[in-house]
């Protein structure tokens, strides 16, 4: 991977400007979280800020995927890391309970204008690698980033949050968007295929264009389930709202435990995928089977996390819940770029994004009213039995799919005529 990264200058640029973007997403997300739980101590609201990072990319998934088929895909990773720097900043202006609103307005517009990054980088990745083997690498390199990130990101803004104050983990946060838009203007190769005039496209019809790629999707059984992936998760995933509460609440820690527990997260999903590489191979039939295995481990690691008795325990059992889940995440991703044709790459992804950012939605409203009446144990208890029993039907629900697939592999290749 690494002497990919020294000899593919594209996919270098991209990798820096990603790792310096969600470095300081994450300093401004433990930031942010403190704050509220100081000014307000309501656990719905600590939820609610995670549900600010996802709902708005629900929401303009619809946009965000056409727009990564039909304009360049460089140009518009630009132009909306420059729209959330000015956004990030306003984090700064939030000084009292009466102005959190301010906060979750930017925090929203953060996550709205980065709807578009995603499926834009996801989509143009294909295009900047040089073999299919590259493909492998980059796309698990990249989905190991996110949590690499939110590890460091997650661990050293807790830090930064308790020794200089929150200001200056969202001024850093609004200057890494600056510096990922400029590195990002060193991609030279294209993100699209060379074919795709994007100029003479016909003008974007965001419900009609999304419709036209979950169409090709519902035709093809194996993209199906690779969107059914996340969705599995994503049943569970009000748990990871509920961190800072249980690390606050029930563990008697601060800032620096939150950003523990959230970095400890971050550790797993960045060695999650680099474990998956080592069993997957070329097979999509093995990565139907380690998604679903992979969400499974999530949830019953998540469930020995609601009885954790201290702080030590709690970061070792959420590492490992997600070393498999960024294991399913990424597998699931890379299964979408090689399935899904370039044309509607973009769609495909983002759909695949929305979907799971509703549910993800939904699932931290829930956990975080349920933490509300019963307690962050006990919600976290109920949401990680979600997760196994998704889990479970998934690996169920995919048998024949991963059957036909096994069948397909199996048939060597034939060499053409001489």
């Amino acid at each position: 991977m690494w002497s990919m990264l020294r000899s593919n200058r594209d996919i270098r640029a991209l990798f820096v400007a990603q790792v310096v973007s969600f470095m300081g997403d994450w300093f401004a997300y433990v930031a942010f979280v403190g704050l509220v739980q100081d000014l307000t101590d309501a656990p719905i609201l600590v939820t609610l800020v995670y549900v600010a990072q996802a709902l708005p990319a629900f929401l303009m998934s619809p946009i965000a995927g056409p727009a990564a088929d039909r304009f360049d895909r460089r140009t518009i990773i630009r132009t909306v890391s420059a729209g959330q720097a000015v956004a990030a900043a306003g984090l700064l202006l939030v000084g009292s309970a009466g102005q959190l609103w301010i906060g979750f307005v930017c925090l929203c517009a953060i996550s709205a204008l980065g709807s578009f990054v995603g499926p834009a980088s996801q989509a143009g990745l294909p295009n900047l690698v040089r073999s299919p083997d590259e493909l492998t690498k980059a796309s698990l390199l990249f989905g190991s980033l996110w949590g690499a990130m939110l590890a460091v990101g997650a661990a050293v803004g807790g830090l930064v949050a308790s020794w200089f104050g929150r200001d200056v983990a969202f001024a850093a946060n609004a200057i890494s968007f600056v510096v990922a838009a400029a590195i990002v203007s060193l991609i030279r190769r294209p993100m699209q295929l060379a074919t795709d005039h994007l100029g003479d496209r016909p003008r974007m019809r965001p419900v009609a264009d999304m419709g036209e790629a979950f169409t090709v999707a519902r035709r093809d059984p194996v993209l199906l389930s690779l969107l059914a992936s996340k969705a599995t998760f994503a049943m569970g995933a009000g748990i990871v709202g509920l961190l800072a509460v249980l690390a606050t609440d029930e563990l008697n820690g601060g800032d620096g435990a939150t950003g523990l527990l959230v970095a400890a997260r971050g550790v797993g999903v960045a060695l999650g995928p680099i474990v998956a590489a080592r069993l997957v191979g070329p097979s999509l039939a093995r990565v139907l089977t380690l998604c679903g295995g992979a969400g499974l481990s999530f949830g019953v690691c998540y469930l020995g996390l609601s009885v954790a008795p201290a702080l030590a325990f709690a970061v070792a059992l959420a590492f490992f819940a997600h070393l498999g889940g960024g294991a399913q995440w990424t597998l699931s991703t890379y299964g979408l770029q090689r399935r899904a044709p370039d044309h509607l790459r973009g769609r495909i992804l983002a759909g695949d994004f929305g979907i799971v950012t509703l549910i993800i939605t939904l699932s931290n409203l829930a956990a975080g009213a349920l933490a509300g009446a019963v307690g962050a144990r006990a919600a976290i208890a109920v949401f990680a039995l979600l997760a196994v029993a998704a889990s479970t039907v998934y690996l169920f629900a995919t048998r024949s799919v991963r059957a036909r697939l096994v069948s397909e592999e199996s048939v060597p290749a034939v060499a053409p005529a001489s």
